[in-house]
């Protein structure tokens, strides 16, 4: 009998770090894992053909968006989110959350109102229009609909958006009914961590099959985005999978990983890579600046992505100045290549017991820069 949907195997620890393996309806993901994001359907310069050579094991798209543009129940009619996509691994949709934090949205107790970002039309978005839109896209792992708020902010309204959550979490729960999917809740409360850890409590206890870490990265101090991950992860259950929504960028990732966390997404590597910024294991750089313009050497060294295979450094400076439209995939090919190995190695150190020397080398090697 095949594992259900969600449910994830614990198979290596090393401190707080863990390894393990995310079950899921079109396969299994090895954690710690990084989603990249496909907002609309489409990971920015690349397709899917791309993605799999980079090594992609599960990618991300948006409720919101996608509910607007093109229509969940069109994609639903074209086979679902799989078929429409022509991606054959697991994907995962974000509830629209966030997309009502930054619509600056009107929010009741019975959903969120806010102006569609294409024409203009007012939208009426409850937790129980979020799972059946989820449900009709056919992603491996819905969200719950969930308050995020701006930080910093009062413990006051922290509490509430919380509290607001917590009952969008159970409305979630008594209307999704796809067995095919998992359904994530998600753990608010700002990074004061006593709130953290009663939403993770209060969550866990709702019967979810995961849980994501929403409301974070959005003002707070690294020091306080930890504390508030220590807090939620001191109450989530071991057996169950931890994805710290919306973080991206190597350093906090491996701060998270160190603290128990297992998946994670950020527009970061592609949308860094349209503005000509390549990122390394020995620090990140701007291609368009002209020391590179005679430059013959590899985007980085020992690379083995398709772009480093073919192309150097002034033929790709060159594709971006005259604003040649194939940069953009080449460099996200990099840099999507450089953090899914950054994964394989992260996963790789936790197992053989060595992930604190592995995080502090890799840190230390960005910080310094060396090989520009």
């Amino acid at each position: 009998m095949s594992p259900d949907p969600g449910s994830f195997r614990l198979t290596a620890r090393d401190g707080a770090a863990r390894v393990g393996v995310l079950h899921t309806a079109h396969g299994e993901v090895p954690t710690p894992a990084f989603m990249a994001v496909g907002t609309r359907a489409a990971v920015r310069a690349v397709d899917v053909d791309d993605l799999e050579t980079v090594g992609a094991d599960m990618i991300l798209a948006n409720t919101y968006h996608l509910h607007l543009r093109p229509g969940a129940d069109r994609i639903a009619e074209l086979g679902g989110l799989h078929e429409f996509w022509g991606w054959p691994g697991p994907i995962l949709t974000d509830s629209g959350g966030y997309q009502i934090f930054s619509l600056s949205s009107k929010i009741t107790e019975e959903g969120a109102r806010f102006r569609s970002t294409y024409d203009g039309a007012m939208i009426d978005l409850t937790p129980e229009d979020a799972v059946r839109v989820q449900e009709l896209l056919g992603a491996d792992i819905a969200m719950q609909l969930d308050v995020c708020i701006g930080l910093p902010a009062l413990d006051d309204e922290i509490e509430a958006a919380m509290n607001l959550t917590l009952r969008w979490g159970e409305r979630s729960l008594r209307v999704h009914q796809r067995e095919d999917q998992a359904l994530f809740g998600i753990v608010q409360g700002g990074v004061t961590t006593g709130l953290r850890a009663e939403s993770a409590a209060r969550t866990a206890a709702g019967g979810f099959v995961g849980f994501g870490i929403g409301g974070l990265s959005v003002g707070e101090s690294r020091e306080d985005m930890l504390g508030a991950l220590d807090a939620a992860f001191s109450e989530l259950p071991e057996d169950k999978v931890r994805y710290v929504m919306g973080l991206g960028d190597p350093e906090g990732v491996l701060a998270a990983v160190g603290q128990g966390a297992d998946l994670f997404d950020c527009v970061w590597p592609t949308r860094l890579a349209r503005h000509g910024r390549v990122l390394t294991a020995h620090g990140d750089y701007n291609l368009r600046r002209a020391q590179y313009a005679n430059d013959p050497k590899l985007l980085a060294e020992g690379c083995r992505c398709h772009t480093c295979a073919r192309h150097h450094r002034a033929y790709l400076r060159h594709l971006l100045m005259v604003g040649e439209l194939s940069a953009f995939r080449l460099i996200t090919i990099h840099n999507l290549t450089y953090v899914f190995e950054l994964m394989a190695g992260v996963r790789q150190a936790i197992a053989e017991g060595r992930f604190e020397a592995f995080a502090e080398n890799a840190l230390s090697r960005r910080e310094l820069g060396l090989g520009h």
